[in-house]
């Protein structure tokens, strides 16, 4: 991530948001590659406040998936969206199935 756009440390008390938040560190965990440079937002939707960006080709740490605005670019549309610590990315940016290649039961 772009150190000028730090995320809130993992595991902090009061961080979670409505309506779908992203697990607690504790919780099983998923690497996750961009493909392109991708930001990660406070909810699932593009509109939602920016938090930070993924680097393309760089390996992070996921804890599950939900729907949410759905996605159109490069020729694929997705509602999924990838939950960070803090945070959620579209799937369509993410290597791998239609959940960036979480199990379908690693749902928010």
């Amino acid at each position: 991530m772009r150190r000028d756009a730090r995320l809130p440390r993992p595991g902090r008390p009061g961080r979670r948001r409505a309506p779908a938040s992203p697990a607690s560190p504790a919780e099983q965990s998923y690497t996750v590659v961009p493909y392109e440079n991708v930001k990660v937002r406070q909810l699932p939707t593009q509109d939602s406040a920016y938090l930070a960006t993924l680097t393309a080709g760089q390996s992070y740490t996921a804890y599950c998936w939900t729907h949410g605005q759905t996605i159109t670019d490069h020729g694929y549309t997705n509602d999924i969206w990838i939950g960070f610590a803090d945070g959620f990315s579209s799937a369509v940016y993410f290597k791998g199935d239609q959940y960036a290649n979480l199990p379908a039961s690693a749902q928010c």
